[in-house]
């Protein structure tokens, strides 16, 4: 079939799937894709595994918007092909935290150059692809790829940053990043405790929040 025909096939399998309940849930909470089936995660990966990974198809499901395309998109994508200036159209183009989140699991964190556009990313000033950085950067962290000194100093600044950002879910993101950083080692624990000591008291509720949460994550390692 070519790619029109897969596309085709595609939609015939979301529309036989769609929940109705859960996508108007996720429209009630400001989901608002041009279309969304509502299909839960377990059936987008049943429908996934139904065809070969192809770039084409890829590409086009991911231009649309349609949650379920886009959620597909990362898992038909092939890795040889989706080159480092495909990864940023892509990053530049996510709106919410579940596509973010389920596009690093599926691609990024695969890719050989991940670890630089995880860099490039939560250095990043808008919300969303700094926010993709640090999950990415989560994942990476989470299979035990270990930063060099210049590495984590940097990681670190961003963080802290980000930490202390308005931005909720690049705070969120550098909350889990940090974590998986911390347990990586007594060691890195350590810094992670130092680096929060920098700024004991913040006065925003929701930071001090996530400052706690990354504590009792990884105190049992000290």
């Amino acid at each position: 079939m070519d790619t029109k025909e897969l596309i085709k096939e595609i939609k015939t399998q979301l529309r036989l799937s769609m929940n109705g309940v859960a996508s108007q849930s996720m429209r009630e909470k400001g989901l608002t894709y041009k279309l969304n089936f509502g299909v839960e995660l377990p059936r987008l990966k049943e429908i996934a595994r139904q065809f070969d990974q192809n770039h084409d198809l890829a590409q086009t499901l991911w231009k649309e918007n349609v949650r379920e395309s886009k959620i597909l998109a990362g898992m038909l994508q092939p890795i040889d092909s989706f080159f480092p200036e495909i990864a940023d159209i892509w990053v530049e183009d996510i709106r919410y935290a579940e596509i973010a989140e389920l596009t690093c699991m599926n691609l990024f964190q695969y890719l050989p150059y991940a670890p630089a556009k995880s860099f490039q990313w939560m250095a990043d000033e808008r919300e969303y692809v700094q926010a993709c950085g640090f999950l990415l950067a989560a994942r990476l962290l989470g299979k035990g790829i270990e930063m060099n000194e210049r590495a984590e100093e940097e990681f670190f600044d961003q963080a802290l940053a980000a930490l202390l950002s308005p931005a909720y879910f690049s705070r969120k993101a550098a909350s889990l990043a940090l974590t998986k950083y911390g347990l990586q080692s007594k060691e890195t624990a350590e810094k992670v405790f130092q680096l929060l000591a920098k700024e004991e008291h913040p006065e925003d509720e929701t930071i001090k929040s996530l400052f706690e949460n990354i504590r009792l994550e990884i105190e049992y390692l000290l």
